[in-house]
């Protein structure tokens, strides 16, 4: 029925600045997948999915803050940003540097910028959108690792292994992140209670693999470095946004905007 409806929406070209790749999970269609967003050019939220990142031809793999162009489908998703790409029309047209502060990335992501998860929820409830989202936290309290279990289960196993489907797999089988991380955060909002939610942001997972290949058993202080002392202390940090298609009032992080602070 999802591919049904997709399919009656034709097809567009847009031109989208990638700023948000999580790390990818286990997908019953296609392996291994990430969820995708970015900004087009016309200054609009848009969410891809799925996305097959390592199962992509090695042209077509475009990294955040590149522009890339590419034709798309609107999604069978009640989120209004979601559209499903044509893998194959990728091209990679630009990039924007993080020179001079990121002042050229700023230019087009804070436009964008709501003034807190508060409002953006109280917006989402009343107008059922936006899905997608970024705003500065007024405090960082800290970064949780909770334990997660080590081993992909055994459907999803099945799901990274489906040879029979794709003549062409990673070289490795997609590596389970034992950990889940989340912020705990207090909103700009008077009302504000405090929030505690997940992130799933590709360079924190990818962070995690290196540091602990290079680091050992001492890994997780160069990590809490990184993405808690500097995020909170040295970076004027922002969260990247977005809420999950069954649980629409679920907003999770799905990736951080973090220049230096001046």
């Amino acid at each position: 029925m999802g591919l049904s409806r997709t399919m009656t929406h034709p097809p567009e070209r847009k031109r989208i600045l990638i700023t948000v790749r999580t790390y990818p999970t286990p997908a019953k269609k296609g392996v291994e997948v990430s969820c995708t967003a970015g900004i087009t050019d016309e200054g609009q939220w848009i969410r891809l999915y799925p996305i097959p990142y390592r199962l992509m031809d090695r042209d077509k793999r475009f990294s955040k803050y590149q522009w890339i162009d590419l034709e798309v489908r609107k999604a069978g998703d009640p989120r209004p940003e979601s559209f499903t790409p044509n893998i194959d029309t990728i091209r990679i047209v630009g990039e924007v540097s993080s020179k001079s502060d990121w002042v050229h990335r700023k230019d087009i992501v804070l436009p964008l910028r709501g003034h807190c998860l508060c409002c953006l929820e109280r917006v989402r409830r009343e107008e059922r959108a936006p899905t997608l989202g970024i705003f500065r936290p007024k405090r960082i309290n800290r970064l949780l690792l909770e334990p997660d279990n080590p081993e992909w289960s055994p459907e999803q196993l099945a799901n990274l292994r489906q040879f029979s489907l794709f003549a062409a797999l990673p070289a490795k089988q997609l590596e389970k992140i034992p950990y889940k991380f989340r912020y705990e955060f207090q909103c700009d909002h008077e009302e504000c209670r405090g929030h505690t939610i997940s992130c799933t942001d590709w360079e924190m997972g990818q962070a995690y693999r290196n540091w602990k290949q290079v680091y050992g058993p001492n890994w997780e202080a160069r990590f809490r470095q990184r993405f808690e002392g500097d995020m909170m202390l040295k970076n004027d940090t922002h969260f990247f946004v977005g809420t999950l298609r069954g649980y629409p009032s679920t907003w999770i992080i799905v990736g951080l905007f973090y220049p230096r602070k001046r």
